[in-house]
């Protein structure tokens, strides 16, 4: 657990990274802070699959946490989804599906606020990145496949 100046100096190198990314990297869009108590950062990205999607970074005592909303709840093939998700989670590293509010599908993980360097943080923004758009529309045609039937 990280005292509070530790985690002061973190916030603000954390802060200064998503100020340099969001300059330099074209896929972002724009990067917002939450309430500064919370120390939260909002990254709004540009996809192909998925023409856009916001990234939740939180930085706690302990972790940083980060998760996006993949998709909503699957209208029908519930299992087969389920599966497919399951499936892939195998293959990520620091990241897994998970359901959220309203059986909402999410990416999430987490770093210890030890492990939080430069190359971690452009490991966990492109990862996140990647899978969202290698497993979007893969999963919402399943979740969603009569919408999808020519």
């Amino acid at each position: 657990m990280l005292s509070s100046e530790a985690l002061d100096g973190l916030e603000a190198r954390v802060d200064a990274w998503f100020r340099r990314e969001a300059e330099a990297n074209p896929m972002i869009a724009a990067v917002e802070r939450g309430e500064p108590a919370d120390r939260r950062w909002y990254v709004r990205v540009l996809g192909d699959q998925k023409d856009t999607f916001t990234l939740w970074f939180t930085l706690g005592q302990r972790t940083l946490q980060y998760e996006t909303y993949v998709m909503p709840a699957p209208e029908e093939n519930h299992a087969e989804l389920y599966e497919y998700l399951l499936r892939r989670n195998e293959k990520l590293y620091g990241l897994a599906f998970s359901i959220g509010d309203e059986d909402a599908i999410y990416l999430r993980g987490q770093l210890a606020v030890a492990a939080v360097e430069r190359a971690d943080l452009d490991r966990v923004l492109g990862s996140l990145y990647v899978s969202v758009e290698r497993f979007f529309r893969p999963a919402m045609r399943i979740g969603y496949a009569s919408r999808f039937r020519d």
